[in-house]
Order: C-alpha cells, then sequence, then structure tokens
C-alpha cells in the first residue's frame, strides 16, 4: 500500500514537471485572470487605451533584431497586435514564432514621433514596416508588454 502511494506521488509530481519545464515566463508574474480577445482591442481601441489585459494567442512573428516585440493573431483571420517590451528587460526567443503566448500588458497608442526619429522608428521600419508604413495619421495600437508565457 505504502509502496503503491510512492509511486503515485512520484508519478503525479513528474507529470506536474513536465508541464510546467514546457512553459517559459518572461517579465513580471501574470496576475490578471480573465482573458481579453485580440479582436475586441482591435475593434474598439480606445475603450482599452491605457487598461491593462490579458491576451492568449499564436506568435505570428518575433523581433529578429533584440527580442523586443512579439506579434499575437487574433481570433480571426488577419487580426494581429504587437506587444512591445522595453529592450533588454524582457527578450523574447527568436524560435518563439508559432508558439502560444500568454501575455499581459497595458493598450497603448503608438506614438508617431517614435516612427520619425531614433531606435524605435528605425527598428520598426527595419522589421517589418512599422507605423511608419501607410498612413502617418493613422492610429495604431499595441500592448506595452510587462509579463508573459510562451508554450
Amino acid at each position: 500500500m505504502l509502496r503503491k502511494f510512492f509511486f503515485i506521488t512520484v508519478l503525479v509530481l513528474f507529470t506536474v514537471t513536465l508541464i510546467n519545464a514546457s512553459e517559459e515566463k518572461y517579465g513580471k508574474e501574470i496576475t490578471l485572470k480573465e482573458k481579453t480577445s485580440v479582436s475586441s482591442i482591435l475593434t474598439n481601441p480606445e475603450k482599452f487605451d491605457g487598461k491593462s489585459v490579458l491576451i492568449e494567442g499564436k506568435i505570428l512573428g518575433v523581433c529578429q533584431d533584440m527580442g523586443c516585440w512579439i506579434e499575437v493573431a487574433g481570433e480571426n483571420e488577419n487580426e494581429k497586435i504587437k506587444v512591445k517590451v522595453e529592450d533588454g528587460v524582457i527578450v523574447f526567443p527568436k524560435d518563439a514564432k508559432g508558439k502560444t503566448a500568454l501575455v499581459e500588458g497595458v493598450v497603448a497608442e503608438v506614438k508617431t514621433e517614435e516612427c520619425e526619429s531614433g531606435h524605435e522608428g528605425e527598428h520598426k521600419e527595419k522589421e517589418d514596416g512599422g507605423c511608419c508604413s501607410g498612413s502617418a495619421k493613422a492610429k495604431v495600437y499595441q500592448i506595452e508588454g510587462l509579463g508573459a508565457v510562451i508554450k
């Protein structure tokens, strides 16, 4: 009886360890419980501007220079939102594309002056056209990432 209990305990601990080992955590601990859909944010970004959100989705792209952003897919085709993190504070792995991300952060409008000068603008242009491509007056929203779990 004791041997059977010991075996089951070891098996449970091993399973929990395997599950946790497949997740990589970045930045701060995730504290929000309720997820917000990317579709909701993209449909009405002003409603979420400055608010903390928790999103989940497939990673479509990763910054290949510094690991300073990821693009997370929305629920509908061709929907995505950029998650930007402070350079060097969080570094997303360059091979994270295709994995699932759970991200907590603050929805924010991208400032157009970031696109016009300095590292931020050059980096966005180099990576994917950034907010400088197309209309300079269009409002673009992203999530300022605070913490993430990649599975």
